[in-house]
């Protein structure tokens, strides 16, 4: 296949990329380096499939010849970015999803959307499963992006519905690994920068919220999985595996061998109490679970992070 994958440079974009690479298929990314890396991708240049434009899919979009899919990935993804840039997070999510679906129709192509456990909000309910509509502020600090993904959730079930496109709606949460940025904002980047640098691990408020962490190979192996099938709906892919904060300090300090204290700062507004994924649906219809234990996750990131430090 020939594949498009926007937010080629970014975290996820990146992985991604190599990923449909190494099974054959071209690629043509797309990245406007807001919150992306050339870093990341300096390694595909090489790869006489893969092709790079710098560009902002929040415009025109056009791309010659044949495309299969059409997968948007472009946006910033963590509460320092989609703070820091709130204004071209709505655009990304709005005009950017736009876009990518009228291109992806033009195409005759399949159409994904990254989406996030975002659009559960600081859910009422534990765990999440895909039938549930969320509890979101949508005038709130984080509202930028929550809202702008439930936007393109129903903007990508419209086109499905009205032209009879085949759409994936992929509802990631928390997930990590390398070509993380140092700066990101995200729990594991901030511990584990502050570990390494023995400088005192910042939990917000008492610590005890929830996440649950998927790791980046993982993901991956759901997301292709989904573009694989059948299913038009939204699907979570994350690990069921949940811890507090303050759990999940403790074991980024063991991991780095750190001599970091835990200090507590007051909690974000609209920061969500807990996040855990029901993933029936994915084990069921894309028989996919994950296999990176926590651990092992940690291990691998801690490595890239000691690098980069």
């Amino acid at each position: 296949m020939r594949i498009l994958v926007t937010g080629a440079a970014g975290f996820l974009g990146s992985h991604l990329s190599r990923y449909l690479l190494g099974k054959g298929h071209s690629v043509v990314g797309l990245d406007n380096f807001i919150t992306g890396n050339v870093d990341n991708i300096q390694d595909l240049f090489k790869d006489g499939k893969f092709e790079f434009v710098k560009y902002d899919v929040t415009n025109y979009l056009h791309v010659p010849g044949k495309l299969d899919a059409v997968l948007h990935f472009a946006s910033p993804a963590s509460p320092i970015d989609y703070l820091k840039y709130p204004i071209p997070t709505l655009k990304v999510g709005a005009l950017g999803t736009h876009k990518a679906l009228g291109l992806a129709k033009a195409k005759n192509a399949i159409f994904m959307i990254a989406s996030t456990s975002e659009v559960y909000g600081d859910p009422l309910i534990n765990p999440q499963h895909e039938s549930y509509w969320g509890n979101v502020n949508p005038i709130g600090p984080r509202g930028v992006y929550d809202e702008a993904k439930r936007f393109a959730e129903a903007m990508t079930m419209a086109y499905h519905r009205y032209h009879g496109m085949q759409v994936r709606i992929l509802r990631i949460f928390n997930t990590y690994g390398p070509n993380m940025r140092l700066e990101d904002g995200r729990a594991v980047p901030n511990f584990m920068v502050q570990a390494l640098k023995n400088k005192p691990i910042t939990v917000y408020g008492d610590g005890l919220q929830t996440r649950s962490l998927c790791y980046v190979s993982d993901l991956i192996d759901g997301i292709y999985r989904l573009l694989n099938s059948g299913i038009n709906e939204p699907v979570n892919i994350g690990n069921p595996r949940e811890l507090t904060l303050l759990e999940l300090a403790q074991m980024v300090k063991t991991a780095a061998g750190s001599k970091s204290k835990i200090i507590f700062q007051p909690l974000p507004e609209d920061d969500p109490k807990v996040r855990k994924p029901d993933i029936t649906r994915a084990k069921k219809d894309l028989k996919w679970q994950p296999k990176v234990s926590l651990e092992e996750g940690l291990r691998k990131t801690v490595a890239y992070f000691k690098s980069r430090v």
